[in-house]
């Protein structure tokens, strides 16, 4: 990239007598373009415009301390000499994971709608799974040997798969090495910024990450940022900060929408890397009404899993992802390359809308709400139709229901000055038990929207916590 010589530039425009408000009006668009005295301050907005369309991604967990089912790095976290012993020196040298295929996680994130990968190549622990050369403590001195990181960035990138890093600016194994106590940020030199060790080991394995492995699209940093993600963006403009710029908030949702880009991070069990006990997973349902509350509030969903420590993925997550699969075979296009719609909801059905049309997909509960083979009529007050509003079920076709015969499945649309109205068949089978899915989407093409009481509208303002 080429410098840009600030000081030059404003000597100019003086100079030239130009008046103080276009002067102001020109330091403002350097500002809002994210670049300040020749450096990158923030993410390009096209970028974050791009993220904002991907909408959802598989957050990867997965390091050496799987084998034992750990949470992951934080049990070093003020442990004793003789824990923090057996685990830099003694897990390395079992890691082994022999059914390790990148592929397989690869196909199953796209079959679910997942459009990025975030994969952590290094947590607090420092151990990085990745071919570094700047510390021994790497996948590389184990009996695997293998650049684990490598082979899921290009199975991923085979799929289409955008390619995020996690990479965590805090470093276990340094402060063990160094004689620092051991703990996340309860230290001054737990910071990079007053550790010039850790700063310095920190832009030597960015530097790797982001010059050896191609392009880097997303890179969530877990820790403190300072000085980090500038250094990021000399080495790749286009990449995507997410925690460190944007509101990442982990195992919560806002309670109100948030302006965008913003990126909600889950588990599918209650732990981030893989846990061996009897660890309680949420639903496939569960995950589909996340995915669509997330959306509609304008965000990004990351869905993680923990893969095991033999390098595949648990068939509890494994399966769970399927069923979202699924629903995404069906209804991708009402979670991709959308925008806000001016309500996120009314009543019980959320909306979303597509980013370049008068589109507005309606997610409405299936189930018990609207059973399989039955009619259905909406009143939407807050949508405003007219003779050119089109009404379609996505992945449905609303001819006919099976082993129905003389079954009038049509939709039928009527505009009304209380708002729109819509009767509407539920008629793709999907599961053997006509009992799924959870939420069946209304296409609802052409519309506008007029207010109404009653409805949670767009907000200006942020709940979300990093």
């Amino acid at each position: 990239m080429r410098e840009f010589k600030f000081e030059k530039f404003v000597s100019g425009i003086i100079k030239k007598n130009i008046n103080l408000k276009v002067r102001l009006f020109l330091f403002a668009g350097l500002l809002s373009s994210g670049f300040v005295f020749g450096q990158q301050t923030s993410n390009k907005p096209e970028r974050e415009q791009w993220f904002m369309d991907l909408g959802f991604g598989m957050f990867i967990h997965w390091s050496f301390d799987s084998q034992v089912g750990a949470v992951i790095s934080h049990s070093m976290s003020g442990a004793s000499d003789d824990y923090l012993q057996r685990f830099v020196a003694e897990l390395p040298e079992t890691f082994n994971p022999k059914k390790f295929d990148p592929d397989e996680w690869a196909t199953l994130a796209k079959l679910a709608g997942m459009k990025y990968v975030v994969f952590t190549t290094k947590h607090h622990s420092g151990f990085c799974m990745w071919d570094t050369k700047t510390t021994g403590f790497n996948i590389m001195n184990t009996p695997f040997k293998r650049d684990a990181a490598k082979d899921i960035f290009d199975a991923f990138r085979k799929q289409g798969i955008a390619i995020g890093i996690y990479f965590s600016p805090e470093d276990f194994h340094l402060l063990y090495e160094k004689h620092i106590p051991v703990g996340r940020l309860q230290h001054p030199q737990h910071y990079p910024v007053n550790n010039p060790d850790l700063m310095k080991l920190d832009k030597a394995q960015i530097k790797e990450l982001l010059t050896n492995y191609g392009k880097i699209d997303i890179l969530f940093f877990d820790g403190p940022v300072e000085g980090l993600k500038e250094y990021a963006w000399q080495l790749q403009p286009d990449v995507v900060v997410t925690r460190g710029q944007m509101e990442t908030p982990e195992q919560n949702l806002p309670n109100k929408p948030m302006p965008g880009p913003w990126e909600a991070c889950f588990t599918m069990g209650t732990d981030w890397q893989y846990k061996p006990t009897n660890d309680p997973h949420k639903t496939g349902t569960e995950i589909i009404d996340m995915l669509i509350e997330i959306r509609a509030k304008g965000g990004n969903l990351l869905m993680n899993v923990g893969p095991k420590p033999d390098g595949e993925i648990q068939i509890e997550q494994e399966s769970l992802l399927r069923e979202v699969a699924l629903w995404n075979l069906v209804n991708q296009e009402s979670v991709h390359d959308i925008r806000p719609w001016e309500i996120i909801k009314e009543g019980d059905i959320w909306f979303t809308k597509a980013k370049d049309k008068n589109t507005v997909y309606a997610f409405v509960p299936a189930g018990e709400a609207w059973k399989y083979g039955t009619r259905r009529d909406f009143v939407f007050k807050t949508l405003a139709g007219n003779n050119q509003t089109k009404v379609s079920i996505l992945g449905y076709a609303s001819e006919l229901v099976e082993y129905k015969n003389g079954f009038d499945a049509s939709v039928y649309v009527t505009p009304t000055k209380l708002g729109l109205v819509i009767s509407a068949v539920n008629g793709q089978r999907l599961y053997t038990n006509n009992q799924w899915p959870n939420r069946v989407v209304l296409k609802i093409e052409n519309v506008k929207y007029q207010p109404s009481d009653n409805t949670i509208v767009k907000s200006s303002t942020s709940d979300g916590a990093k």
